[in-house]
């Protein structure tokens, strides 16, 4: 087998490899700058750090004394797994009945989903901050609404992309069977959904983790605050900043977020280029056919011995005996 290779692909190759490397050292100078002196932040702050001007974890020690981060940690964790989880369950199932189900309204829904990701946040941000007082919204659960108002636009315009493409043979089977949509839904549809799950994950989390604007204005600072917001408390008074604290708690707020995308990264390649029949990835899509055809046989209503015995044909002797 021949296989074309790309004119000029050591050109493609380079400019790539230039891009990423301009995307990717903004973060290595922050983690760099994270191991100096404050003052050398300033002055040399694309130096390695030598003796002179490296201090160790420093810099993450009084970070983390003085924003109050490991109590800021688990707030936006909490609020982050609780809302993108909330999202992912509520926004698939929307997606699945708008797609199966065809009304006016389903596709009213359908365009107010994709209405929502269009009006821009600024226009509601002061009516929302007012109405999350009134409905005491301002905790870390209450906010976990706001986020799903926020985040079921796109989640949803993803999910009904991917819900097309699934075979609706595989949910008639199931229906057929005995499953009820709700069994339908989470043992055959949402296994096969699962690459488009993490992808909205991922989007979802690093937008909720690094937000600061909505727990902003809708928490109730007195009580909590995010990982965005701890690190505004480094900020003193006439715009003076402690560069080396703040260096270092910026590492501390980066590392989940790459922790969780690498751990996912396999799913989003999966589901962005091992597609077939119709859009599903090609082994989920037999793994969930296996997997369905075994779900669907428990829920069949299992036949006594006799009902067995009496439905099987009978033998030549049997057959003789019985014209008799």
């Amino acid at each position: 087998m021949n296989v074309r290779k790309a004119k000029h692909g050591w050109i493609f190759t380079l400019v790539f490899t230039l891009i990423s490397i301009a995307y990717v050292f903004p973060i290595a100078l922050v983690v760099i700058n994270s191991f100096k002196k404050k003052a050398y932040i300033s002055k040399k702050p694309f130096a390695i750090p030598t003796d002179k001007m490296f201090v160790g974890i420093e810099n993450y020690i009084k970070g983390i004394q003085r924003t109050g981060f490991i109590d800021a940690f688990f707030t936006s964790l909490f609020i982050t797994v609780l809302s993108v989880g909330v999202i992912i369950l509520c926004t698939s199932m929307c997606a699945w009945y708008i797609s199966r189900v065809k009304n006016r309204f389903t596709t009213a829904l359908y365009f107010l989903c994709l209405f929502s990701m269009i009006v821009p946040f600024q226009m509601v941000m002061f009516t929302l901050s007012k109405l999350a007082d009134m409905l005491k919204l301002n905790n870390p659960l209450g906010i976990v609404i706001v986020y799903l108002g926020f985040g079921a636009g796109l989640s949803v315009f993803m999910f009904c992309g991917f819900v097309k493409s699934i075979p609706l043979e595989i949910e008639e089977a199931a229906m057929i069977d005995g499953c009820t949509p709700l069994q339908t839904f989470f043992g055959i549809v949402m296994p096969i959904m699962k690459p488009t799950c993490i992808t909205v994950a991922i989007l979802q989390t690093m937008w909720i983790w690094n937000d600061y604007l909505l727990p902003y204005l809708v928490l109730d600072m007195t009580k909590y605050k995010t990982v965005p917001i701890a690190v505004q408390y480094l900020k003193g008074g006439y715009g003076s900043v402690d560069m080396g604290a703040m260096m270092g708690v910026l590492v501390l707020a980066i590392i989940p977020i790459i922790v969780f995308y690498l751990a996912c990264q396999k799913y989003i390649i999966e589901g962005a280029f091992g597609c077939r029949n119709g859009g599903v990835p090609g082994n989920r899509y037999r793994q969930c056919r296996v997997s369905a055809t075994l779900r669907m046989s428990s829920h069949s209503h299992h036949r006594t011995r006799s009902d067995v015995g009496s439905s099987l044909p009978l033998s030549q002797g049997q057959s003789n005996r019985h014209r008799l």
